[in-house]
């Protein structure tokens, strides 16, 4: 761990560490905002207010991994997203992935997702939440839990827009808790998700990312907010795969297994609870637990 990661938890930001994290939202910022172009790292230093000379390798120690490494797995689950959610032709989608040939492409997808590309269309995870409705499908009902959840609080860094972008609010979440030494085994990572996606614009979507407070003397300073979650029950689907794929666990979640239980959604967000890592494990092992609060 780093100097700059290693700051007093205690107190608030200095002046150095709130600079570093204003400096690196930019960087994560414009990361999202060009992400089909080759990423620079002078014009980066550049955005980032910072020598050229040292600026990737503080980069390195606080988010664990190179600029280019971010950039591929971004790019990487953009095309995961477009191959389920979009009819887009696969000749459109390894270009803007940023690879030179379909073959190259398809390798480093492989690697990633476990498949090719034009399977992972046809039989990705998504496809275990495309059954027709079946009134009597009682077997695709184990698939969810219904728990009792205590209140929680978390701190939270907002996010506007689509929801399949949270991952920037997460890239600002986690360079905020690495400056303030915050980082700890066990924290839970959380997300948000306060708008309904067919009925608002995507412009106008709200979520956030966060962490559930492990203590009460966890300091939740700017740019971190506190945000509640509602105790009572929940309707919990674990998902095992890319968070492309989660959108067909939610339209499987609401649109059959809710409208079969008997139950009615709560008037309270729905949240996502990540069990893993998606810097640590393959695409494919990712585990999302689904919470659907309930009346």
């Amino acid at each position: 761990m780093s100097d700059f990661a290693s700051c007093d938890s205690a107190s608030p930001d200095s002046p150095g560490q709130a600079s570093y994290i204003r400096r690196f939202t930019r960087v994560i910022e414009y990361i999202y905002a060009n992400l089909d172009a080759a990423p620079d790292l002078n014009t980066l230093a550049e955005v980032a207010a910072l020598s050229p000379w040292h600026w990737h390798r503080i980069w390195q120690a606080v988010y664990g991994e190179t600029v280019a490494a971010t950039v591929k797995r971004l790019r990487l689950q953009r095309a995961a997203a477009d191959l389920v959610q979009t009819e887009r032709p696969l000749d459109e989608i390894w270009p803007r992935a940023g690879y030179g040939s379909l073959a190259a492409f398809s390798r480093s997808f492989k690697d990633a997702y476990g498949m090719p590309p034009a399977e992972y269309r046809k039989t990705g995870s998504h496809t275990r939440f495309t059954m027709p409705f079946s009134p009597k499908g009682v077997s695709a009902m184990r698939d969810v839990a219904i728990k009792t959840l205590a209140p929680a609080t978390l701190a939270v860094i907002p996010h506007r827009g689509s929801y399949m972008q949270i991952g920037r609010a997460f890239e600002t979440l986690f360079g905020t808790l690495a400056a303030r030494g915050l980082l700890r085994p066990g924290l839970c990572m959380k997300g948000l998700f306060y708008s309904d996606p067919t009925a608002v614009p995507e412009a106008e979507l709200r979520s956030a990312a966060g962490i559930l407070l492990p203590d009460a003397d966890f300091p939740v300073e700017a740019p971190l907010e506190r945000a509640s979650l509602r105790g009572g029950d929940y309707a919990i689907l674990r998902h095992k795969g890319p968070y492309s794929d989660m959108r067909a666990a939610y339209d499987w979640l609401y649109g059959d297994w809710l409208v079969r239980s008997g139950r009615e959604a709560a008037d309270a967000p729905v949240f996502e609870d990540y069990l893993n890592n998606p810097r640590e494990v393959a695409p494919t092992e990712l585990l999302t637990d689904i919470c659907l609060p309930l009346k």
